[in-house]
């Protein structure tokens, strides 16, 4: 019998797969952390929602500036910069340079986000008393300061499992990279189920519990998440060092690289700190009902146009870095037409059963908060698909190391959202304001980008085809729409249906007939994209006629 070996089980079920298998690794994963992301808010809402608005919306607060240090520092900006360079490495064979570039860069960020967290921990009084929530009442004030210095630790962590899972990325390993994110979301189900009961070690009380468990859990899943990074490089070869080599070409054009991306990550969530700023001033529990809204609209986005996305990105890199810009021009529009042909219906079918999605994560029977994130995730649909193109748009400049015009154009599209946000606040159309403006500047913001794309490739990317295609695309989705709609009174959704049981299976049945009736349109106004579903179907048909 052979010995098991650990770090061979893990370099075996993490190896370099193609485009497709890595697109559906990282959408299986979206999906699986997406599901959890649901129990998790299920959980919280239920907890506290209707009990305690004033806690949940300082909960909600305290993530603000973490997350915008992380972002601003690390996020998209270190995958999108890391990638190309640390590629051209490795089909160059300076493997020496590849492993010194990585920890250089593990190393900067490992001590430049370790100095953030600390200052965060320092400044939380002033930066949520002025600038994140000044909406806030006293008591939610004081909640929000404690719980942002207990989540300050997030932007060191997130930071040093980043560059690991980006490292695997570039190499065409994407498990480990695909479901870290889930080990974050279990984490904090643990806070909520068990931390908010309080911690009894050997019968002595050492913590009390409340909502600021949850926060415990929020750092547990954030530990969790950077073990399963690690784990994810056995096998791998990974020669790490403690230095950072200020001489490594490839790591000073990061440095170079860097700055314009994180700036624009920066500007994105900018966005979020004033859309925090102006639900605190909306009443108790608006805070967390648009935040809620948010992340519904953010999940299919993640599962689109994120998952296709970065399983092209590598790619298109490749073909840029090998000069052949007639198979970028493809792949491209390969990506493009994808996210496109799924993201459509889905926002269409979104928008109809937002009620029902609204249902998932909230079994409080509270129907004034229920009716709120319904009504900003209608608004919300539109930047759904629009959301999802930016994803691959921005990646067709990055694949060519262009950092800057993404950039510039997100300067745009935000302080046209965020004046957008402002102008509806005092106009007092509340929280449905705020999404509103976002689905404004998002479809803004891809019409230039791919704007310009189209005029450097000399109009050669969005080609007559692809023009076509989108309008049967359209037609299609207008179809997916009525049925949407007409199913929806025919299976409408009650006051009393707080139970997945019975919500659930009414949403499952209208997006199926929905998406159905998308495919069968899809297959009669022969759109490429249905042929691999009808081809697969038709092997199964006739599988069991033979």
């Amino acid at each position: 019998m052979k010995k098991f070996k650990f770090k061979s089980v893990v370099a075996m079920v993490s190896a370099k797969m193609s485009v497709k298998s890595a697109a559906i690794i990282l959408a299986t994963s979206t999906l699986i952390s997406a599901l959890l992301g649901l129990f998790r808010d299920r959980l919280l809402n239920s907890y506290y929602l209707g009990t305690y608005p004033t806690g949940i919306d300082a909960y909600t607060a305290a993530f603000t500036i973490p997350d915008f240090m992380f972002f601003i520092l690390t996020s998209g900006a270190l995958a999108v910069s890391f990638v190309p360079v640390f590629n051209q490495r490795l089909i160059t064979g300076n493997k020496k340079s590849a492993w010194e570039l990585s920890s250089s860069l593990l190393n900067f960020l490992a001590i430049l986000t370790l100095i953030t967290s600390i200052l965060i921990m320092i400044f939380a009084d002033p930066l949520i008393r002025y600038i994140v929530s000044p909406g806030l009442d006293d008591s939610g004030m004081i909640l929000a300061i404690n719980m942002t210095r207990v989540i300050a630790i997030n932007p060191f962590l997130f930071s040093i499992a980043t560059v690991l899972t980006s490292i695997q990325q570039a190499v065409g390993r994407f498990v480990f990279y695909a479901f870290a994110p889930a080990i974050y979301n279990i984490g904090i189900i643990i806070g909520i189920t068990c931390f908010t009961n309080g911690i009894n070690l050997f019968g002595i009380q050492i913590f009390e519990g409340g909502i600021m468990g949850v926060a415990l859990g929020v750092i547990l899943g954030a530990i969790m998440q950077l073990i399963v990074s690690i784990i994810g490089l056995f096998g791998l070869g990974f020669d790490y060092n403690f230095k950072i080599y200020w001489r490594n070409q490839g790591f000073r054009t990061i440095l170079k690289l860097l700055p314009p991306r994180s700036l624009d990550q920066g500007i994105d969530y900018v966005n979020a700190i004033v859309n925090t700023n102006l639900s605190s001033r909306m009443g108790a529990g608006a805070v967390r009902s648009f935040n809620q809204a948010s992340t519904l609209h953010q999940m299919p986005i993640n599962l689109i146009g994120v998952a296709i996305s970065t399983a092209f990105f590598p790619k298109l890199t490749e073909e840029i870095g090998a000069g052949d810009k007639s198979e970028f021009y493809n792949t491209f529009r390969k990506a493009l037409r994808m996210i496109l042909w799924i993201s459509l219906p889905i926002a269409a079918i979104a928008f109809f059963t937002r009620g029902y999605v609204t249902s998932f994560i909230s079994n409080i029977g509270n129907n004034d908060s229920n009716g709120t994130i319904a009504s900003v995730l209608g608004t919300l649909c539109i930047a759904i698909f629009a959301r999802s193109v930016f994803h691959i748009a921005s990646r067709g400049f990055y694949a060519y190391q262009d950092t800057k015009t993404p950039f510039r154009i997100s300067i745009i599209a935000i302080g046209l959202t965020i004046a957008l946000s402002v102008w509806f606040y005092l106009l007092n159309w509340g929280v449905d304001g705020l999404g509103l403006a976002q689905s404004i500047g998002a479809i803004v913001e891809i019409i230039i980008l791919l704007y310009i794309l189209q005029r450097r490739s000399e109009r050669k990317i969005l080609n007559r085809d692809f023009w076509k295609s989108l309008i049967k695309m359209s037609v299609a989705t207008i179809v997916a729409g009525c049925v949407a709609f007409s199913l929806t009174k025919f299976i409408p959704l009650m006051a009393t249906d707080t139970s997945l049981v019975i919500t659930v299976p009414k949403f499952l049945l209208i997006s199926i007939l929905s998406i159905l009736s998308y495919v069968v349109a899809s297959y009669f106004l022969n759109l490429d994209e249905v042929k691999p579903i009808v081809d697969y179907i038709k092997r199964i048909l006739f599988r069991n006629a033979k």
